[in-house]
This record gives structure tokens, C-alpha cells and sequence, in this order.
């Protein structure tokens, strides 16, 4: 099943970026790429009754006429890019977390459309990160171009999603023809997070040979403040999907969420992808 990588794309500034973002991805993965516009019935603000009652809402022609020139500016910079577009009848957040099922990667922007300063996550980007179905790439800063330089870094605290989020990190890194940065954050130096990184290490050097795989203890500093400083040298931060022994409610643990929100670098939120699992 060749599924694809998804772009949620409304016209707005970060949203063409995180298009780029998804267009490189697509390339790295041999992927097919698909823009998805999520639109709302106009009546669906503010109406006491389920607007969709009285039928669907038809598509824009500025809609369709947007979707087609990102498409075409992608395929100009990347020809061998195979590109779909489609609108689709429903909030963006929703439509994109439904997508997400049957995808390789959904790619979301920093921003919403119009959304203020203080902001730092558009609600789309919010939703789909915590709820998504397969891994979600949140382009961060928005404006930012596409990264060519430093690791791809990873947090190792020894729970299940940080393994995934080591696996990810470790496949991203080798799209990227780059290195990756393995970082524990003690309190203070411990024998157990060095432990922890070597095992980790020496796992990924197995299953990846020929990559670079750098290990860091960092001490005497919370976890999310020193990811987010160190995410200013990197070129992605991967991380997991659920906290350490967190509920099955806490969709995203406390430092991804926080590095989801105020990363120097594009981040990776690991999800297992449904779709490999779906019978």
C-alpha cells in the first residue's frame, strides 16, 4: 500500500511552508503527495442546527484554484513529486486526523490562519498532533525554511515512545543523509541515563549501520528546557506520543507537548502508524 504523505493547506503563509516541508518528505519516502483543504459549511458557525442536515456545502473555486497552484510550484521544484489535491467537506483539524488512518506522515504548520501572536500552535496543528492515527511532522517556526543542517535529536528516557521516537529518529536521520543526537536529561549525572543511552545507541548502530549516532547526558536541567535549547543546533526533533506511564487520556506527554509548542526545529511526534496495523 503506497500511502501517502497529507498537507493541510488553506493558503495561509505557514501553510505553504509546511507544504514544502511535506513535498521533501514525500520525495526522502518515494511517497505520493496529497494537499487536502478541509472546508466548513458557511452557515456552520453560530447555527443552532447541524448545518450538513441540509446538505453538503460544494467546494470553492478559490479553493480548488489555491490547491492547484501549490501543487504546480511543488511539482516545479521537485518533477520527480506526484502530487493530489482535494477538498474535502469537514473541519480541517478533523479531516486531517481522518486522514491521517490511512497515511504515511501527516504534515501540519505552526500557525493557523489568522491566528494571533500569542498562539504558538494553531488549534488544527494541536489536534492533529495529539490525535493523529500515524506520525505527524509540525513544521516549526513557521516561517522558517526547510533545514539542511544539524542531527536529528532524540530524547531517551527508557519508555516505550521514546523507543519509537529512537526509530523514527534513526530512519529520518538516514533520509536526511545526516547524524543522530541520542540526549538524556538527569537531574543529576546518573549511571542509570548513561546506561540508557549506550543501550540505545548500540540498538540503533545494529539496526542502522554506516549512521552516526552521538551520544549526551545533560544535567541539572528540566527536560523540556533542554531539548528546546538543544533543538536550536538540530534539523528535527523527534518525540514520542504519550509521557512516561502516562494514561491512555494524555495524548501527548508534558515535554512533547512543549516541544511541540516551542522547538527551534521542525518536530516529529511518533505515533504507530494505524495503517500497518489495520487487518
Amino acid at each position: 500500500m503506497n500511502r501517502p504523505v497529507v498537507v493541510g493547506v488553506d493558503g495561509s503563509p505557514p501553510s505553504l511552508v509546511a507544504a514544502e516541508h511535506a513535498a521533501q518528505e514525500a520525495v526522502w519516502r518515494s511517497r505520493p503527495l496529497h494537499l487536502v483543504h478541509g472546508y466548513l459549511h458557511p452557515l456552520g458557525y453560530g447555527v443552532p442546527i447541524n448545518p450538513y442536515e441540509v446538505g453538503l456545502p460544494a467546494p470553492s473555486e478559490d479553493g480548488r484554484k489555491m490547491l492547484e497552484q501549490t501543487a504546480t510550484e511543488l511539482v516545479d521544484r521537485w518533477p520527480s513529486l506526484t502530487v493530489e489535491v482535494r477538498q474535502v467537506a469537514g473541519g480541517p483539524g478533523a479531516t486531517l486526523v481522518e486522514e491521517s488512518r490511512r497515511a504515511e506522515l501527516v504534515v501540519v504548520g505552526s500557525r493557523g490562519l489568522g491566528g494571533f501572536a500569542g498562539l504558538l500552535l494553531g488549534s488544527v496543528g494541536t489536534q492533529v498532533a495529539a490525535h493523529g492515527h500515524c506520525p505527524v511532522l509540525v513544521v516549526r517556526p513557521p516561517d522558517r525554511p526547510l533545514p539542511t543542517d544539524g542531527p536529528v535529536l532524540v530524547g531517551v528516557d527508557g519508555s516505550e515512545s521514546a523507543e519509537l521516537a529512537v526509530g523514527h529518529g534513526a530512519e529520518e536521520a538516514v533520509r536526511r543523509g545526516g547524524s543522530l543526537l541520542l540526549v538524556h536529561v538527569s537531574g543529576e549525572r546518573d549511571i542509570d541515563g548513561e546506561q540508557l543511552l549506550a543501550m540505545a545507541a548500540a540498538a540503533t548502530r545494529g539496526s542502522h549501520p554506516g549512521l552516526t549516532v552521538e551520544e549526551r547526558v545533560i544535567t541539572g536541567r528540566k527536560a523540556d528546557e533542554a531539548l528546546i535549547e538543544a533543538s536550536e543546533q538540530a534539523a528535527l526533533v523527534v518525540v514520542g506520543s504519550r509521557g512516561r506511564g502516562g494514561f491512555a487520556g494524555l495524548l501527548l506527554g508534558s515535554v512533547s507537548q512543549a516541544l511541540v509548542h516551542h522547538s527551534r526545529c521542525p518536530v516529529l511526534v511518533a505515533h504507530p502508524n494505524a495503517a500497518e496495523h489495520a487487518v
